[in-house]
């Protein structure tokens, strides 16, 4: 009965632990599908028929307000290491002046532009303290006013 008991507790503590090592899945923004995006038919969608079709979209266009886009990535995380993206769309609708969709297309890898990111700092005026100063600085510093 004891070794019975004994195999079933390290039955159920290597499947807690095979299961504690799959990847876990996360889906972010709006990842299309090619069904709910063939709901949207170039030269005839409405800006209201694309946002009950597909939702509003993840962003606008900055400089004109009639090009819409779609961005949806999928990441796969297997115990400590980092994410690796396993899919990932970006789908831009563009509208004609009367609101219809005029074009449709869908951006990869290659269209997009990475940005460096600029490791100086700002230098502030005064002087630096020192994580010690700041923790003995008001040592000896109390509030001599009576508050009776």
């Amino acid at each position: 009965m004891k070794k019975r008991r004994l195999y079933a507790a390290i039955a159920l503590g290597a499947a807690l632990a095979t299961a504690a090592c799959g990847p876990v899945v996360r889906t972010r923004g709006n990842l299309l599908t090619d069904e709910v995006l063939a709901r949207v038919t170039e030269g005839q969608s409405t800006r209201q028929e694309v946002v009950t079709s597909l939702g509003p979209p993840s962003t606008q266009s900055l400089f004109e307000d009639d090009v819409w886009y779609y961005v949806g990535q999928r990441t796969e995380t297997s115990a400590f290491f980092a994410p690796e993206v396993t899919e990932r769309r970006v789908v831009k609708i563009e509208f004609s002046p009367d609101g219809r969709v005029s074009a449709i297309e869908e951006l990869g890898l290659d269209d997009g532009n990475e940005v460096l990111v600029v490791e100086r700092e700002t230098p502030t005026l005064g002087r630096q303290v020192t994580f010690l100063e700041q923790l003995l600085g008001n040592l000896g510093r109390f509030n001599t006013t009576n508050t009776n």
